[in-house]
């Protein structure tokens, strides 16, 4: 038997591993206890996914309702498959910069403990295997808000001529910045994982991503854009803006092209690699161009408030560049573009909303 140990199984990128890897035949362990709800409500929870994959896959996805800051509730899950664990792919995460400020403490022990707790039990017990984090683009802070941007009709954009014109790279310095507490957290977690790739020689890597997103999210007003933009166009729901006068502009990536991304690092791994990921110039959009595909999509128009009050540390303008992934991984190509991805969220909510 051959598993993969997937934390936030019920999320978004957690329940598109579970189904990724147990069609290729793996036995899927799950950890998942639906923080999620207590984060954003019970509107963002995940049970409804926990419940699907159950159903799905019977016996082939065994899930665990156990806390990742729990360490001895994790060694003991650890233990019980240490043989067999050959990829760990980490998801569990407090995933809103908003949300960080309102409890500090929860907000790092989630994101900087729990990954300490797993990596140590990989380390323990199935040191051999693969250990991919699910990292964010916030760990560069407020950074690339200073790069040259020029305003257009729709979106921001950087300069033609300037060295990230194709996307930022993993050159940018994620020091003298403000990342917000989410960003100061996942920094933490990101040089763990760095760092037992590099000291005790593990398989580790640390997948900064631009916009995470698909049918499978739960989208909330504090995390999820496009999931929850689309919620609102479909449901009514008033949305909010914030600053930038809606122009600011994202990379999105699906879920299945960032996971199919993990099972080419699993196939041929690495030692303690950063990779950024995300939707790159391939897809990317502003706040009022995912306003219009939502329209188009929905037939409805949406609801919408702005204030010129941005997030705080929030990006102006991020788009990843991902030729380094590329060019240790040239067989690893996108199959969802911005139009695909609006389109598969769509098609998913209009059955649930």
């Amino acid at each position: 038997m051959s598993v993969v140990l997937v934390t936030g199984s019920a999320g978004l990128i957690g329940s598109e591993s579970v189904r990724f890897f147990a069609h290729l035949g793996f036995t899927v362990v799950g950890i998942d206890n639906d923080m999620r709800s207590y984060f954003f409500g019970s509107g963002a929870s995940t049970t409804w996914n926990r419940d699907l994959l159950k159903a799905t896959y019977g016996e082939q996805y065994r899930h665990y309702d156990a806390d990742i800051r729990d360490q001895q509730a994790i060694e003991a899950i650890f233990q019980e498959y240490s043989s067999d664990i050959s990829l760990i792919i980490h998801t569990a995460a407090q995933p809103s910069h908003d949300w960080a400020a309102s409890d500090p403490h929860i907000d790092f022990t989630v994101n900087a403990n729990g990954t300490l707790v797993l990596l140590e039990a990989t380390r323990q017990y199935c040191p051999d295997a693969v250990f991919i984090f699910t990292s964010t683009n916030k760990v560069y802070g407020d950074t690339p808000n200073f790069l040259p941007l020029e305003e257009l009709e729709t979106r921001w954009e950087v300069a033609v001529d300037h060295q990230y014109s194709i996307g930022i790279d993993e050159s940018m310095s994620i020091d003298h910045s403000k990342h917000s507490l989410f960003g100061a957290s996942k920094v933490a977690a990101d040089v763990l994982v760095q760092e037992y790739g590099k000291y005790f020689g593990m398989k580790t890597a640390s997948f900064r991503g631009g916009c995470l997103t698909g049918p499978a999210h739960s989208g909330a007003k504090l995390h999820g854009f496009l999931a929850y933009l689309m919620k609102c166009t479909l449901t009514g729901e008033q949305y909010t803006i914030f600053g930038y006068r809606g122009k600011q502009v994202r990379d999105n990536i699906h879920s299945f092209d960032l996971v199919n991304a993990f099972y080419h690092f699993y196939q041929n791994p690495r030692s303690g690699e950063v990779y950024n990921m995300g939707g790159s110039r391939h897809s990317n959009c502003s706040m009022l161009e995912a306003i219009a595909v939502c329209e188009e999509l929905s037939g409805n128009k949406l609801d919408y408030t702005y204030t010129d009050e941005n997030r705080s540390g929030d990006h102006i303008w991020y788009i990843s560049d991902v030729r380094k992934f590329q060019s240790h991984y040239p067989d690893w190509q996108y199959k969802y573009n911005l139009q695909n991805i609006l389109e598969d969220i769509y098609n998913a909510q209009s059955k649930r909303f």
